[in-house]
């Protein structure tokens, strides 16, 4: 009887309180590891596990604030104004140590006062990574308190209107720079640019205020931009390597474009000597098109290997346009050909055919992936396939996907007609 009261198990409450003690005893870096990936709202909510455990969040050092971390089940604005400032005084309040991440995102929030109160504790310290999106309401103009955050190296800015002191002195060591639906003049995002010394990603989306885009940054390698604007000029970017770039105008139609003298081709890729992967979104080869279109550029892109071309192939320029840029990128291994369906077939009957000599000398000898999106089947549409398949003798696979289902089966016909440089090429029709 003995040796079996011996053998009972322990009870259950001693294997819970052995349980918590070793979670609570975890190395302090495993614990701020643990509360790191959790939401803001779960790790202040980690405070209830024990007596061990209720400071522990207050040294979190990225501070996220979203509608994941603040839940707000009413619809009225003062409501969700009142909590939302309840929520970000009250972490604040109780914070201990440095904040290194501060990101104000929630979907209900508008453009407050309380705000510039928090930037101007935020600049007290040493934040690295500041994103601020207000996502309803007029732009929010910035306090003056953020540009004395000298330890930036990360700034995301949603609905904003910038306007920095007159003794601003740049962000010294940012590195990437996000600006969407922002107001500021054109002197001051020049200023702000040449002033970031260090800065390696930029992304400029819906704009206003400016409409000369004067990129002047020596360790940029990234480029991500998407507006209304005239005229583009890069100076001493020689490192930019990835470029993304769409004009959303029409510059035939809906914007007065004064025409140089010359070739936007070649001023637009002088300052890229590195560039590795090139969109040209909305009507951006419309803009370069405009002028004198050279048969080859200048220097060719010897880095270049991923081209994404948005384009009406009923617009001769814009296709002389594409073919310089081909000729002029030797290695390019895979090519996306986005083809704008709301001009294609309006302007179908009008359309000039190419001449046979502009596709002569064109030879894509690295050339494995290539995808064409958005076609209609027309001759001009069908030239420029049979082109790339004639010229690609190691391509592997291209995928045709049209703009509609109409004359689908007879231009699957005609893909599979046409000649092949490479034997190993699959086309590939994909449905609408």
């Amino acid at each position: 009887m003995s040796n079996m009261k011996q053998k009972e198990q322990p009870k259950v409450p001693f294997q819970m309180d052995t349980e918590v003690d070793r979670i609570s005893n975890l190395p302090g870096h495993i614990i701020d590891k643990v509360l790191s990936l959790l939401t803001l709202r779960d790790a202040v909510r980690t405070c209830i596990l024990s007596s061990k455990w209720r400071y522990k969040w207050v040294n979190l050092t990225s501070l996220v604030f979203d509608n994941q971390s603040v839940l707000v089940s009413s619809q009225d604005p003062t409501i969700i104004k009142n909590k939302m400032v309840k929520i970000v005084d009250h972490v604040l309040l109780l914070h201990n140590g440095p904040i290194h991440k501060f990101k104000l995102s929630h979907r209900d929030l508008q453009g407050v006062c309380d705000i510039d109160r928090w930037i101007l504790f935020l600049s007290r310290g040493s934040v690295k990574e500041f994103i601020l999106e207000i996502w309803k309401g007029q732009r929010y103009k910035l306090p003056s308190s953020l540009y004395l955050c000298d330890k930036l190296s990360h700034l995301e800015l949603f609905n904003c209107l910038l306007k920095p002191p007159l003794a601003f002195n740049g962000f010294k060591i940012l590195t990437s720079l996000d600006l969407q639906h922002i107001t500021m003049d054109q002197d001051v995002f020049e200023d702000l640019i040449y002033k970031c010394p260090l800065l390696e990603r930029l992304t400029l989306m819906n704009f206003e205020g400016f409409a000369h885009l004067k990129i002047h940054a020596p360790k940029l390698t990234f480029f991500d931009i998407g507006g209304v604007f005239e005229d583009v000029n890069f100076e001493n970017t020689f490192l930019l390597s990835t470029v993304s770039i769409g004009l959303y105008v029409n510059i035939g139609n809906d914007h007065e474009l004064t025409l140089g003298t010359t070739s936007k081709l070649i001023k637009f890729f002088a300052s890229l000597p590195s560039i590795q992967r090139l969109e040209v979104q909305s009507f951006f080869l419309k803009f370069l098109a405009a002028d004198m279109v050279p048969r080859r550029l200048p220097s060719a892109c010897m880095d270049l290997n991923y081209l994404s071309l948005r384009i009406n192939f009923n617009d001769m320029d814009e296709c002389l346009a594409a073919l310089c840029i081909l000729r002029s990128s030797p290695c390019l291994l895979e090519l996306e050909l986005l083809a704008r369906p709301d001009e294609q077939q309006s302007s179908k009957v009008a359309a000039k055919n190419l001449l046979e000599e502009d596709y002569q000398n064109c030879f894509f000898t690295q050339l494995r992936f290539v995808k064409i999106a958005g076609i209609f089947g027309v001759p001009r549409e069908l030239n420029f396939i049979n082109f790339l398949l004639a010229n690609s003798p190691m391509l592997e696979r291209m995928t045709v996907k049209p703009a509609s289902q109409d004359g689908g089966y007879e231009l699957l016909k005609e893909l599979l007609r046409f000649r092949r440089a490479s034997v190993h090429a699959e086309i590939i029709y994909l449905d609408p």
